[in-house]
């Protein structure tokens, strides 16, 4: 996981979630309301779909596991359990039909203070929950303290984080991560931005962006070289420095290199 940047809500998208919730509460405000009022409201569904895909990691991804593509709506707090929820723009987060329908499901563990147990990459940030080992690709329930994190712990249960297709998947994307983010230096020391600029946008697009993240903290730790090798350390420092972190949102780095046809260097990518 990843923190995520919400934006705010059409004011077509408030009309409409305003509609579908007034007729929830006329009709008692029951799960079996929210259910039916769900599945009539394809408009908001649309627009909803459309403002989440904004702030998806890569393409589309699933904002939990951020390997798969994000195909359903989740709803945080499930509308089974507050149905006056169900058309809260701030309760839907985009996730793959897996960890949606087949993990998560209805779940929304509390503690004893009714404080919900489970990150919310758009409220949260996960690092302060979860620590990612890239070598077995596994996460840890730990504060950045190393203090252990109950909400880790059920987020890593509830979500699946640590299966085997997600261990192994952010494993390979350590080892392609690196291997991008030499060559995207290489390309970008020698000038050729245009071929820079096509790696940048790769590794944005890449999935596992919690990787990616990973790397771009440890670069700004004292002993980064000796961690991460020279090549690398050097690589990930002009890459914070000229392209930014992946944290908030790729779709605001700045660009990478000069663009095609154009004398300047210092536009942004739209």
């Amino acid at each position: 996981m990843i923190p995520l940047q919400r934006p705010a809500a059409t004011e077509r998208l408030l009309r409409l979630c305003a509609f579908r919730t007034q007729r929830i509460r006329e009709d008692g405000a029951t799960s079996d309301a929210a259910a039916e009022q769900w599945q009539q409201a394809t408009a908001a569904k649309d627009e909803i779909r459309g403002l989440l895909a904004q702030m998806a990691p890569g393409v589309l991804r699933c904002m939990y596991c951020l390997d798969s593509m994000g195909t359903d709506i989740d709803h945080f707090i499930p509308k089974s359990r507050v149905a006056l929820r169900t058309f809260c723009w701030h309760n839907h987060l985009l996730a793959c039909s897996h960890c949606n329908s087949n993990l998560k499901r209805d779940a929304y563990p509390c503690d004893v203070f009714g404080q919900c147990l489970l990150i919310d990459p758009s409220v949260d940030d996960p690092a302060d929950h979860l620590r990612l080992d890239p070598v077995t690709g596994e996460y840890h329930a730990s504060t950045p303290s190393g203090e252990p994190s109950v909400k880790g712990e059920v987020s890593i249960r509830v979500f699946g984080l640590n299966r085997y297709e997600l261990r192994q998947g952010r494993w390979s994307a350590y080892i392609k991560c690196q291997t991008m983010l030499v060559s995207w230096y290489q390309k970008f020391h020698a000038g050729d931005h245009d071929r820079a600029e096509e790696i940048a946008l790769a590794l944005c697009h890449e999935p596992f962006a919690d990787v990616l993240r990973f790397l771009e903290t440890a670069a700004s730790l004292p002993y980064a070289s000796a961690a991460l090798g020279d090549d690398l350390a050097d690589a990930l420092a002009a890459w914070l420095a000229s392209v930014g972190p992946v944290v908030p949102d790729p779709a605001v780095r700045p660009f990478v290199g000069p663009q095609r046809g154009s004398p300047s260097s210092g536009s942004s990518m739209a």
